[in-house]
């Protein structure tokens, strides 16, 4: 039987971020600052009374949490970070409800900052790509040996693989994208709002084949902050708080490409037909795929959003293809999708800014992009790891 004791016990109390933008030429600690402020004055918290840090932090683009500590003068009774991967998000999460159930802290902001603008050459996969040079390869399936040398060259192979095996292609991947533009264009906060069509998808350049330019994801400065609290606690603070009901963490493992659900056979994996099976996230929760009224995923290429729709079961292997047609994953639509515009379109901030968006959703916030009626939010990553949100 499982122990299911976090359910419900954590809650995020406030939501805040920086301004979204490209060369705004701010340090990432700058950026962190307007962030955890915003979050702070959201939930009616002092400085002074956060006492707890996580910072998805990566060099040399990002701000550490030691620094950030120090010169916001924080007085933190404990702080970690990890490094600023989208697969990391809801881990510190779950971190942090762990550690306010716990009585190690009281208030944990959660956040990652980045400021791409401030370093001269490529972080990812090119010169000066301290990860991707690791030992064994990167953590984005970059392998020089084979000529994978960046990101997107690991997600194009997922894409290939997937469009082989399943018999679809670019133009019906453009649906990702599409979509996540048009709720870009209801966010005064997001980067790109300009109107986007499958033609215009498919007149970009690829960058990666058979990955265009709009399949990837944005590059640009910014900082997004969730403060996670105890339920009791967060009852009493500025905001409505919005419960974790289910956690999930992320799996590794010969079976495992970052990019890709087992079975889907890329890099080391085996070739079998995938089943999502049981979702321990569900089960915490006490919820199916069917009462989830919008979906979050970390879109750093669009090709990742139709393998998270399949590892958690919204839809069967190649079927997530047929799934995001006709406006099924817009507002308004059977299952809406990122609805700030997602790392495609509003701002690439690790998929903190995701977060942000899933609390102010459930508060009604959102306005024009607002998703009628919604009570229960999933962040789900084609990595494995998840969390459910609700009122």
């Amino acid at each position: 039987m499982a122990n299911f004791e976090l359910k419900d016990r954590a809650a995020i109390a406030g939501v805040g971020n920086s301004q979204y933008g490209r060369r705004l030429m701010r340090s990432p600690i700058d950026l962190a600052a307007d962030a955890i402020a915003s979050a702070l004055d959201d939930c009616g918290l002092t400085r002074d009374e956060l006492d707890g840090m996580i910072v998805s932090f990566g060099s040399p683009i990002g701000a550490d949490g030691d620094s950030i500590a120090q010169l916001l003068g924080l007085k933190l009774r404990t702080c970690n970070q990890t490094w600023a991967h989208g697969r990391f998000t809801a881990t510190c999460i779950t971190w942090a409800a762990m550690l306010v159930n716990a009585g190690l802290a009281d208030a944990v902001a959660c956040l990652a900052s980045v400021s791409f603008s401030s370093i001269r050459r490529p972080m990812m996969g090119g010169a000066g790509d301290r990860e991707g040079a690791r030992e064994a390869g990167g953590g984005h399936g970059e392998d020089p040996v084979y000529g994978m040398t960046s990101p997107g060259a690991g997600a194009a192979l997922v894409a290939r693989r997937y469009f082989d095996r399943y018999g679809c292609d670019s133009r019906a991947l453009a649906s990702v994208p599409v979509a996540f533009r048009k709720h870009a264009a209801m966010n005064p906060a997001a980067i790109m709002r300009e109107p986007i069509d499958v033609e215009t998808h498919q007149r970009s350049r690829h960058v990666c084949e058979p990955l265009h330019l709009l399949d990837y994801c944005l590059i640009n400065d910014g900082a997004a902050c969730v403060i996670v609290t105890t339920s009791e606690r967060a009852r009493d603070l500025k905001k409505p708080p919005v419960y974790i009901g289910g956690m999930q963490g992320l799996p590794g493992g010969r079976e495992e490409f970052i990019w890709a659900y087992p079975g889907l056979g890329v890099a080391q994996q085996s070739v079998f037909e995938y089943q999502a099976g049981r979702q321990r996230v569900y089960e915490m929760a006490g919820v199916t795929a069917k009462e989830v009224d919008a979906l979050f995923t970390y879109d750093a290429f669009s090709i990742v959003a139709w393998i998270a729709l399949e590892r958690f079961g919204f839809c069967k292997p190649g079927e997530a293809a047929g799934f995001t047609q006709d406006g099924r994953i817009e507002i308004g639509g059977e299952l809406p999708m990122n609805t700030n515009g997602g790392l495609l379109s509003e701002a690439h901030i690790m998929g903190w800014n995701h977060q942000v968006e899933i609390v102010r959703q459930l508060r009604g916030e959102c306005g024009a992009r607002q998703v009628k009626d919604a009570q229960v939010i999933q962040w789900a990553n084609a990595y494995g790891d998840s969390l459910i949100y609700h009122k």
